[in-house]
């Protein structure tokens, strides 16, 4: 800039306006209305606390929104590789459990213990990460993931135990997690909301082609190099995520400004919290407490929370179910059972462009129709639902195909092709939930419903894979998989009743919701 610190910063940030020191006005005998203009003379002008910390006009040079269009979309691939690499490290363990049975002579349900608690580790992970990323920035989080993450990794890959082996796949999972928590706000840092749409979807879809290829990768590795080559091959993933995040800048807008002020030796706004550690409590009050409480009052938060958690457990489920099925009934090797999981990725793939067309064709004209009535272009949030309707009916046909194709007479293409449709409803299901959970409950509250599905979702994941195999052994494969499509046709119609009676529950919630 051209101006001096001092000029530049009034022009940043708003002042209270408060009397200057009446001691010195007294020692310069100089009229308190033309102390402004003769402390700029000398150099010694006073700054009074800001009242708010704000950009400097619509074009501020240092808001990320008006970064050029490159950098704004490479500010969303750090947090999407580490997210992939996140959940690629709850599926990469999975091929190495029969070799883990056999090396630790434990049983299966044991030997899934790993995956259980590293899937509970990505749920409680944002507990630690929303807090941390609000008061010191959303870099030095994503800096600290990777490495972190690969450290307790290359432990895990040492462990002599399943007891080693789970605490440490704990710590790693805890390590890895934040991408999955505040990428999102980082999207939304760089893009404005009717830019958000793309990225958004392309941010959402890494962390499901983690549990799509984990499998893969992991297959290959544990029968060519060893099953502790499962988690050494995350550590590569690790170091390539923490070398694009070097390149990134910092998105966060108060911590931006927070910065700025102290680079002009002004001082900070008065902060609502009397101290660090309240504002700490008061976000894990957002990131748990009050999530929790969502899940039990709030009808919204409840039932598509409890409809996403499930749709996700039963990919977990098939982390189990797969090499069951494939390797019993077809008589795969590890390598080709590890192969079907590519369909998994197929169908996660597909839902993105069914969520942008939604959006294209759906939602964007509701925003122009709201705009040309005078409006701001808000949109009531029950039309994000859209994905969500059309993905539902995806989940009930990918389970009963691959509930009564899966057998010996029929070839294994077809429960193969069976999973498609299962991931591609999962996936539009669950950005459709995102968004309007955010939409209905606006930034504060949104952030808890978000935290509550998050923390459900892992939980259920989790613990799903540990009676998947005694389910299939004792109902069948047939049952047991239609056991899970007709509870997804149970919960159906959950995205249908939101988007019809949706505007009549918010009416009744207890939180501060969308009025639209």
């Amino acid at each position: 800039m051209a101006d001096s610190p001092q000029s530049s910063s009034t022009a940043t940030l708003s002042t209270t306006g408060h009397d200057r020191d009446k001691d010195l006005e007294k020692e310069d005998n100089i009229d308190p209305v033309n102390r402004l203009n003769v402390d700029l003379e000398k150099g010694k002008e006073e700054q009074a606390p800001p009242a708010v910390l704000d950009w400097d006009g619509p074009d501020d040079p240092e808001n990320p929104m008006n970064w050029p269009q490159w950098k704004r979309n490479f500010h969303v691939v750090p947090p999407a590789v580490i997210s992939f690499a996140a959940t690629l490290g709850s599926s990469i363990y999975t091929p190495a459990v029969p070799t883990i049975m056999e090396k630790w002579n434990v049983s299966s349900t044991v030997a899934l213990l790993p995956l259980t608690v590293y899937v509970l580790a990505l749920g409680f992970g944002p507990i630690l990460a929303a807090p941390l990323s609000e008061t010191y920035g959303r870099h030095i989080v994503y800096l600290s993931s990777a490495p972190l993450g690969a450290l307790f990794t290359m432990g895990a890959g040492f462990s002599q135990n399943i007891q080693t082996l789970c605490i440490l796949r704990f710590f790693s999972g805890l390590a890895f997690s934040p991408a999955l928590a505040i990428g999102a706000g980082s999207i939304a840092d760089v893009n404005r909301p009717e830019h958000r749409a793309i990225p958004s979807a392309l941010y959402i879809l890494s962390p499901f082609l983690g549990p799509a290829l984990g499998p893969v990768i992991g297959a290959f590795v544990t029968v060519r190099k060893g099953w502790r080559w499962t988690q050494w091959t995350l550590i590569f993933f690790a170091i390539f995520a923490f070398i694009l995040t070097t390149f990134a800048r910092e998105t966060h807008k108060s911590t931006i400004l927070t910065r700025r002020a102290k680079r002009l030796n002004l001082p900070p706004p008065p902060s609502p919290f009397p101290n660090r550690s309240s504002k700490i409590r008061f976000l894990v009050t957002v990131t748990l407490i009050r999530p929790l409480n969502m899940l039990i009052t709030e009808p919204i938060v409840a039932f598509l929370s409890l409809y996403v958690s499930f749709n996700f457990s039963v990919l977990f489920a098939f982390f189990a179910a797969f090499p069951y099925v494939f390797k019993g009934v077809y008589g795969f090797t590890t390598e080709q059972a590890g192969l079907v999981f590519l369909a998994i990725g197929v169908g996660s793939v597909l839902a993105v462009p069914t969520v942008i067309a939604c959006d294209f064709w759906l939602y964007q004209p509701k925003v122009r129709e709201a705009k040309q009535n005078g409006g701001n272009g808000g949109v009531p949030p029950e039309y994000r639902l859209y994905p969500a309707m059309i993905g539902s009916v995806g989940l009930p046909i990918g389970l009963f195909w691959f509930a009564w194709t899966a057998r010996s007479d029929v070839s294994w293409a077809s429960p193969v092709v069976a999973a498609i449709p299962f991931a591609w409803g999962n996936l539009s299901i669950f950005i459709a939930a995102a968004t309007y959970l955010i939409d209905a409950y606006q930034a504060l509250n949104g952030a808890s419903a978000v935290a509550a599905n998050g923390l459900l979702r892992y939980t259920l994941g989790g613990v799903f894979p540990l009676f998947t195999l005694q389910m299939y052994r004792n109902l069948g494969i047939d049952w047991a998989t239609s056991l899970l499509g007709f509870i997804a046709v149970g919960l159906m119609p959950v995205p249908w009743v939101l988007f019809k009676f949706g505007k009549q529950i918010r009416k009744r919630s207890a939180y501060d919701m969308s009025s639209l």
